[in-house]
């Protein structure tokens, strides 16, 4: 949506008597970001029919609020949030899996494969390409306006209201691997010697085997964390 045209009513034109669906895509909102859809007041599906004249009202993913008793356009949204992040948004990837979010990411993702991880794994689409989430199968997806690496993490926690579900240093930034906590002599040989002497605390992915510990880093991300609250 249009900068300009949010929380406002606005007039829209068209010919005919297109879907619901059909119209909010012409006006630039994709679909799998509508939860609900208020036409003169009530909720519709995304084939109602519009004949002109109606007061329609569009709202969007609600992650922390259950709209379930009002909603008619698809299955309550994801409480528990995962993402399949599309191709360019590595980074963006790495940072969800820091904060703890189950995030899957490949270089390589066609267009019909995020969408397939999506619906099998209940997935929300994380794309800067707005064409993917226009695909009639998608359920859940998030179009990122920004192309800024910096910007985009702050983006999807404000616009998915995440803030409350964080859970740090519970998954590996590399692989998305769930962390355990291990025994120090387990990973005497797997760390540097001054690490190992330094710190008494260690952590093991279960996926790939990297082995993580609170570094000099440690109190930096935390604050960075804070700060996107």
């Amino acid at each position: 949506m249009p900068e300009g045209l949010r929380k406002k009513s606005f007039p829209f034109t068209f010919t005919g008597t297109p879907s619901v669906k059909n119209t909010i895509e012409a006006i630039g909102i994709p679909q799998a970001e509508v939860d609900l859809v208020l036409v003169d007041g009530t909720s519709v599906n995304f084939d109602f029919l519009l004949k002109g004249g109606e007061q329609v009202s569009v709202y969007p993913v609600f992650e922390s609020l259950d709209i379930s008793p009002l909603v008619r356009l698809r299955p309550k949204p994801l409480r528990n949030t995962k993402f399949v992040v599309d191709v360019n948004l590595g980074k963006l990837a790495q940072k969800l899996r820091l904060l703890g979010f189950d995030t899957l990411y490949r270089n390589d993702y066609a267009d019909e494969e995020l969408v397939a991880i999506s619906l099998a794994e209940k997935r929300t689409i994380l794309t800067r390409d707005i064409g993917v989430l226009k695909h009639s199968a998608v359920k859940h997806g998030y179009w990122l306006r920004t192309d800024d690496p910096k910007k985009q993490l702050t983006e999807v926690v404000g616009r998915l209201q995440l803030q409350n579900n964080f859970r740090p240093f519970t998954r590996c930034s590399a692989c998305n691997g769930t962390l355990a906590e291990v025994d120090k002599n387990e990973v005497r040989k797997k760390v540097p010697e001054d690490t190992f002497t330094t710190y008494n605390e260690f952590w093991k992915c279960k996926g790939c085997g990297h082995i993580y510990w609170e570094g000099t880093h440690f109190k930096k991300i935390l604050k960075w964390i804070e700060g996107l609250k």
